[in-house]
């Protein structure tokens, strides 16, 4: 039994005798001795297990430069940097001059793609913050704010609807097999219930996200936030997918079902994003919408074929405080 298993195994019987899918994937992602993201992930792009918008080209670091460009807030915020690819094209493309009276602030955990990232970014001057809090504190509350990918890297919570209404998804280790059960449980803050979907659906709450939004929201006096994910708004998110988004990534291989339970920590887990939630989120924290768009009708007219249709998965947020 693998070391991730025996601790799976032995959390379950602390969570009587199974345990939410979302912790499931905390674990998966976040363990400090197995985690994918804390041990496992070395680097992003055909040598890693997924490429992500950034490695594909410059057009997504384009269109965020001219973003950055249009507001005269002195302090950028990146939450999530990865390996550093996006913020050093970033910085590149801003060029020296408007990077001059510019402050460029990274929010990260530490992790495997550190080392990768101090390379790519040692020309920059850069600041490292340990959380959002800390980071908006540097910026006296005024910022801008934005990620790529970062709300559907935040363990979800799943549930399906059935006959005697929603249940939530928890799963038991046993041995060598993996059992999926239903269980009653509260609901929480979810556009995706108040839709007429069909029995049988399938729906992923990033409810750990809002409650990371939560957590600094009252640090953040004014500026925007640019959130760049894939995913889409309800009800077509769940469009001819009876099953939700829930998948994996290893090796470039899309793993779906049972297979994304076979090695924990080794396997990067993702669901696409419920973009119909973070703008209600955003709203409940007093936050307005400023656009709300296919993410390949913002990037610019000269993007290489390959981004521009990558995109067409993607969606941008933008949100305004103040």
């Amino acid at each position: 039994m693998s070391r991730a298993r025996a601790v799976l195994q032995a959390l379950q019987e602390q969570l009587d005798g199974g345990m939410p899918f979302e912790r499931f994937m905390q674990e998966a992602l976040y363990n400090p001795d197995f985690g994918y993201y804390t041990k496992t992930i070395r680097t992003v792009g055909r040598a890693g297990d997924f490429s992500t918008l950034a490695t594909l080209g410059d057009s997504l670091a384009n269109f965020i430069a001219h973003w950055i460009s249009q507001h005269p807030i002195r302090d950028i915020i990146e939450i999530g940097p990865g390996n550093g690819a996006l913020a050093e094209k970033v910085l590149k493309r801003l060029g020296w001059w408007r990077r001059l009276g510019r402050r460029y602030h990274l929010v990260d955990v530490d992790g495997p793609l550190r080392g990768e990232q101090d390379k790519r970014l040692r020309k920059f001057r850069v600041r490292r913050h340990p959380g959002m809090r800390e980071a908006l504190q540097a910026t006296a509350g005024r910022a801008l704010i934005f990620s790529n990918e970062l709300p559907d890297a935040f363990p979800c919570r799943v549930f399906e609807k059935t006959e005697s209404g929603w249940k939530e998804l928890w799963v038991r280790f046993q041995h060598a097999t993996v059992e999926e059960f239903l269980k009653e449980a509260p609901l929480p803050d979810s556009e995706a219930f108040q839709h007429p979907l069909p029995l049988g659906q399938r729906v992923e709450i990033h409810q750990s996200y809002c409650g990371w939004l939560q957590s600094w929201a009252s640090e953040w006096r004014s500026g925007s936030l640019l959130t760049i994910d894939y995913g889409e708004t309800l009800p077509a998110l769940y469009h001819r997918r009876p099953r939700g988004t829930l998948r994996g990534y290893a090796h470039h291989q899309t793993l779906e079902g049972e297979s994304i339970y076979r090695a924990p920590g080794q396997i990067d887990l993702t669901a696409d994003v419920n973009f119909s939630d973070l703008e209600a989120w955003g709203k409940s924290l007093g936050w307005g919408t400023l656009r709300h768009t296919p993410l390949d009708q913002l990037l610019p007219a000269d993007c290489h074929w390959q981004t521009r249709e990558a995109a067409k998965a993607f969606r941008a947020l933008e949100q305004k405080m103040g």
